[in-house]
Order: structure tokens, then C-alpha cells, then sequence
């Protein structure tokens, strides 16, 4: 028997694979459609053992990479770590912060190589790895953390998006910053993730009297982030200093693009919100609220 849950869902359309925290929803659309659970096997078989893989890194794996090269052997170790390197120099950021992105990415690699795919999606907890062949479009909604949904999203296969991740406060994990939201689109969901968490943490307004902190360690012993101080509510701002945040946020979003690293992100604090549009000559992604772009 393997050591994690899976099960088809709804007419054996998607699959759904969990074990501990990794919680995935898989999409998989196949030529010829018999292939589909050729792939759903595939994205079963290298799942497993794959959380055992991590954790026998994951003292490796909480480590700063501005501290050192970090040596891991694992494939979704390796994920993550190559997507936090570029930001590495200028901010505090480990491997961890692109885990769920880097585990998406990888089962998804193992869907597309074992058959010929039109579109699938692996969904890790909302940070999302996609494959789209000509003429496909994958639609999702981006919500907050309590479910309410803040935009919806069309991604064409011609935008070169591969992957999306949310980061913020109140999220499934800590963030530095007051942001409600950030999604970032990016060429991998690792990639996404990364940006996603260092964005979101930028999205602040340091020593506000309505933003409260407490050290990460005393919330969660087990953390990367040691005792940095992580945003646990965010009270009212006025509007200009709700732009204020936004703006940091977005700039640093705007480097990110500029330099390659990802093809757009929306920000989101209380009633406003920032799309970071991409380098010029490339289609610029439609987030719109309330229909689909």
C-alpha cells in the first residue's frame, strides 16, 4: 500500500494525491483521452516517498542561501533552491519559500513526460504548476486566504506562465508583510513562489502602530524564519498609506519583471490593489475583477 491518500475525483477527471502538508488537485487532458490515467499514475508513482525526500533535507533546506552554497541532492531540493538563488544577495529568503511551488512543478514534470498533454495543472494548497499547448487557456480566481475571491484570471498559452503562487498574511505561511494578497505569474510555480513570498513581504509599513507583530519562532518553533517579526493583523490604514505599502510591494514586483524573473503580479491590501504589468513586446496578463479575463 503506498504511504499517502489518492483518489480520482469526479468521473476520474482530476486526481487528488495527499500526504501530511502537500495536498494536491490534478488536471491532466491528454491525446488520445485514455492517456489521462497513464499520467494520473505517473503523478502518483513520483509522488511517492517524495515528502520523505524533503524532509531528510529540510535542516539543509531551512538554511539562509546567502549564508553559503546550499548542497542538497533531492530534485524538488534542487527546485527549490535554484528558485530562490537570484533573490538570495539582497534578501533574506531560504529554499523554503519556494517548497510548495517546487513540489508542484515537479509532478507535473512527471505528467507531461509520460504522455502527450493539451493542458494540465497541479494545484499544491493555490500555488499552481500549468502546462498549456497552443490554443489553451487555463482560468483560475485569486482569493484570500478566507476565501473571498479578489480577481479572476485567464492565462493563455502563448503568455509563457507556467506557474503561480499567492503569498500574504494570514496565508499558509508567515509572511513579513500586511499584504491581504500577492500573486505572482511566473515560467514555473517555484519561481512564483519565491517571488510571491518576497513581494508579499514588501507590501508593509514598518513600525505602524495598526500592523501587529510577533516572532515567528513563538508562533511556530519549526520555522525558517527564526525570530523575524511576521505580520499576525493588519488594522486600518488610511488610503495613502494603503498606497504607500502597495508601492513598495510593486516596485520591488516591477524589478522582478524587468529582470526576467516573473511575467506579472497582483498586489492586494484592504480596498486597493497593483498589477505589475511585464517587459515591453510581451502580452501583458488581464486581471480583472469580478469575470473572467
Amino acid at each position: 500500500m503506498p504511504d499517502f491518500e489518492s483518489s480520482l475525483l469526479r468521473g476520474e477527471d482530476r486526481l487528488h494525491l495527499h500526504h501530511g502538508p502537500i495536498d494536491l488537485l490534478i488536471s491532466a487532458e491528454t491525446d488520445p483521452a485514455k492517456d489521462r490515467l497513464i499520467a494520473y499514475r505517473a503523478a502518483a508513482t513520483r509522488f511517492g516517498g517524495l515528502l520523505e525526500e524533503i524532509v531528510s533535507e529540510l535542516p539543509i533546506l531551512k538554511q539562509r542561501l546567502a549564508n553559503g552554497p546550499v548542497a542538497v541532492t533531492g530534485r524538488v531540493a534542487r527546485r527549490m533552491r535554484e528558485a530562490v538563488r537570484p533573490h538570495a544577495a539582497e534578501n533574506f529568503i531560504t529554499p523554503m519559500a519556494a517548497v510548495a511551488g517546487s513540489v508542484a512543478d515537479e509532478i507535473l514534470e512527471a505528467i507531461t513526460r509520460s504522455a502527450n498533454v493539451r493542458r494540465a495543472y497541479v494545484n499544491n494548497g493555490g500555488d499552481i504548476a500549468i502546462s498549456l499547448k497552443g490554443g489553451q487557456t487555463y482560468r483560475t480566481a485569486i482569493r484570500m486566504s478566507c476565501g473571498a475571491e479578489l480577481a479572476r484570471v485567464a492565462i493563455e498559452a502563448d503568455q509563457g506562465i507556467a506557474g503561480l503562487a499567492t503569498s500574504g498574511a494570514g496565508g499558509r505561511s508567515f509572511s513579513l508583510g500586511a499584504a491581504d494578497s500577492v500573486t505572482v505569474f511566473a515560467r514555473s510555480a517555484a519561481a512564483a513562489d519565491a517571488a510571491a513570498t518576497l513581494i508579499a513581504n514588501a507590501v508593509d509599513l514598518p513600525g505602524h502602530p495598526a500592523i501587529s507583530r510577533r516572532p515567528a519562532v513563538e508562533l511556530d518553533p519549526d520555522t525558517d524564519l527564526g525570530d523575524r517579526m511576521v505580520v499576525t493583523r493588519c488594522g486600518e490604514l488610511a488610503d495613502d498609506e494603503i498606497r504607500e505599502a502597495l508601492s513598495r510591494g510593486a516596485r520591488l514586483a516591477l524589478g522582478m519583471a524587468k529582470s526576467g524573473l516573473i511575467v506579472s503580479a497582483a498586489l492586494y491590501l484592504k480596498n486597493a490593489s497593483r498589477l505589475v504589468g511585464m517587459r515591453e513586446g510581451l502580452q501583458t496578463l488581464e486581471v480583472q475583477r469580478g469575470k473572467y479575463a
